[in-house]
């Protein structure tokens, strides 16, 4: 049960890392220093004051970074392979009672695979805010961005297999969202 459980959390803070790269570690350093999030051997440097201080730093400049116009689009592009990565060392991180091979390989696939998936999906949405509104509406974006990373986060610890089920139900709705807009963007052929 704990390794379905850290799988669980795994996937939410990485998830999470899809909005912002910095918030969930920062959620992640805060539970690990309150006693209600154990880390796997080798990452409890992430339980220090020193690594919650850095955290707290990257975090206010990444999420001011994001109110500024067009410096939004550069840092999704810059982040979007860090975000990823981030995701597979949030998982790796609370896989203690696995070996190696299957604690990264889970770390790769579970955690890399959602950071990316929900990179990918903030990226085509701030994409289309900047198509359509010119950049005007990315800084609401930003705020709702930031808002459901911390949000996200605090569930993924607290309440894991909840926010899994909850990550499935949105990313399927973001899908059919997404395959809708791309139907109605398609030519109609005349038989």
């Amino acid at each position: 049960m704990d390794i379905l459980l850290g799988i669980c959390i795994g996937i939410s803070l990485s998830a999470a890392c899809g909005f912002r790269i910095f918030v969930p570690p920062l959620v992640m350093s805060i539970a690990a220093i309150s006693g209600h999030l154990t880390l796997a051997p080798g990452f409890e440097w992430m339980r220090s004051y020193e690594a919650l201080t850095a955290f707290a730093i990257a975090t206010l400049i990444e999420v001011l970074g994001y109110y500024i116009p067009w410096v939004d689009r550069v840092l999704d592009f810059l982040v979007t392979p860090v975000a990823v990565l981030s995701g597979t060392v949030m998982t790796a991180s609370l896989l203690s009672h696995t070996a190696p091979l299957v604690q990264w390989s889970v770390a790769v696939i579970a955690g890399g695979g959602s950071a990316g998936m929900m990179k990918s999906l903030t990226n085509i949405t701030r994409l289309f805010s900047t198509g359509t509104t010119g950049g005007i509406a990315n800084p609401l974006l930003a705020t709702i961005e930031s808002v459901g990373a911390v949000v996200l986060s605090v569930l993924g610890i607290f309440v894991a297999i909840f926010t899994v089920v909850l990550l499935f139900v949105l990313l399927g709705f973001a899908i059919a969202r997404l395959s809708q807009i791309r139907a109605t963007k398609q030519p109609r052929t005349s038989a």
